[in-house]
């Protein structure tokens, strides 16, 4: 008997569930194509391509590099902001989603009462109740919970978006304070070299052997050297203070760089080439922009959904007995059942605007999704141009350090024995700084460009 009250108690909130989610109006999505050349300029697919998609502590071969950049991804304010609107997301989704389930409530009664005649009576009730559920025969609430849950998707691509360039940016921010620390080294030795050729000529100017315009001319080379090493000090130091501000704390002076000569080759790891831009569809960025497209999508369902009739039903079952101790024995059925209905005759326009907002959007975010493409595949095309060239520019450069370091050491001794001008030693010192610090420059370029190339292709997986 009591089984039986149970199943009865239960009927009219299990008929609210079958009846929920019967049809979706949402319009049938279909990937855009991607607007994009199936590969980039003067690039084919290799063997290697998978190897593109490898985790950033593979690319990063240098211990201090990838101990810093895992200080970053667990201390940066960014990155833990990006990880809070997933949270605050995924609550939206779970608000959003309770909509499909009705609220079921449980209440036990108890009443007694006393008469003018002195008869006392009571009253006991047990029942289980639907709370003004809609039953969703359109499927506008599944519709508002796919939109959800597809924002709170494109908040996690959001989310990894923000990994992958902040291990760039980390990555960046690391190798521009190795340059300045070389160019700072450069400096220093200029501004050493120029201090003894001044303090030479300056004894030369006494013994009469050396003209007063060769003290000038060495006196001008010292103080722009001078100027030079204060200026990447201060280069330095705030590098450092960027790179604390990337990390999120103070980075040990352990994990820091030294020169950029000083780094192996292979600090960071150059990645396959030869993919096919298929690839750019797992870019956490495009994968953002799809997740936003559905989401419209699925607004656009709702809003058609608003045309349709709403049924809201608020239903009780239970028992209820003069006592307590009979109400689940030889208690009386209790039920009641309240259904309303609700049709959209008519609304001023407002659910036609509504929907025309929506397929307008919907426009709007297609071409923003294959704007994201476009973009990334302009991304790593430039990426890869420039490493086409990379190689043979930094020979040359290399080669010209070597010749400017030639005719400097040749223009020196010349002087020094008497068969040559200070001016022609001057100019060579300065044409070997500044193919000195052009050689930095490239050096800080191949870096970054391996960096860059290995996020434009969506970084990695993990």
């Amino acid at each position: 008997m009591l089984q039986h009250k149970n199943l009865c108690r239960l009927s009219i909130i299990a008929l609210s569930m079958m009846l929920a989610g019967c049809i979706s109006l949402d319009p049938h999505y279909q990937r855009p194509t991607a607007p994009v050349p199936k590969t980039w300029p003067d690039q084919g697919k290799n063997a290697a391509a998978d190897a593109v998609l490898t985790d950033w502590q593979h690319v990063l071969a240098d211990k201090r590099l990838n101990k810093v950049v895992e200080r970053a991804l667990v201390s940066n304010r960014d990155l833990q902001e990006s990880i809070a609107d997933i949270e605050a997301a995924r609550a939206l989704y779970g608000e959003e989603r309770s909509s499909l389930f009705p609220t079921v409530d449980a209440d036990l009664n108890q009443s007694r009462s006393r008469s003018s005649s002195g008869e006392v009576s009571g009253s006991s009730e047990a029942e289980g109740s639907v709370s003004s559920f809609e039953i969703d025969l359109f499927g506008r609430n599944r519709s508002l919970a796919r939109a959800a849950r597809e924002t709170w998707l494109a908040s996690e691509a959001t989310a990894q978006n923000t990994r992958i360039t902040l291990v760039s940016e980390t990555t960046t921010a690391w190798i521009t304070l190795a340059a300045d620390k070389s160019n700072l080294l450069l400096g220093q030795q200029t501004m050493a070299s120029a201090a003894d050729t001044l303090r030479i000529n300056q004894l030369q100017l006494k013994e009469g052997t050396a003209a007063a315009g060769d003290v000038s001319s060495a006196m001008t080379t010292y103080q722009q050297a001078r100027a030079s090493v204060a200026s990447y000090q201060t280069l330095v130091a705030q590098d450092t203070n960027a790179l604390n501000l990337l990390v999120g704390e103070t980075v040990p002076q352990s994990l820091l760089p030294g020169t950029i000569e000083s780094l192996s080759p292979q600090a960071i790891a150059i990645v396959p080439a030869g993919v096919s831009s298929d690839v750019l569809l797992r870019r956490p960025d495009v994968i953002e922009a799809e997740h936003n497209l559905k989401s419209e999508n699925a607004d656009i369902g709702a809003a058609r959904a608003n045309f349709f009739p709403t049924i809201s039903l608020t239903a009780s079952a239970g028992v209820g007995s003069s006592s307590l101790s009979n109400l689940f024995s030889h208690g009386s059925n209790i039920w009641s059942f309240a259904p309303s209905i609700t049709l959209p005759l008519f609304t001023g326009g407002s659910n036609l605007a509504q929907l025309h907002y929506a397929q307008a959007e919907k426009k709007g975010l297609i071409a923003a999704y294959e704007k994201a493409i476009q973009s990334a595949f302009e991304d790593v095309a430039n990426a890869l141009a420039r490493r086409n060239t990379l190689d043979e520019q930094m020979d040359a450069q290399v080669q010209a350090v070597a010749a400017a370091q030639r005719s400097f050491n040749l223009a020196n001794r010349s002087y020094q024995v008497g068969t040559g001008d200070y001016l022609t030693v001057l100019t060579d010192q300065r044409t070997l700084w500044s193919t000195q610090l052009d050689l930095v420059a490239l050096q800080q370029i191949d870096f970054e460009n391996r960096i860059t190339l290995w996020e434009s292709l969506g970084g990695g997986l993990k």
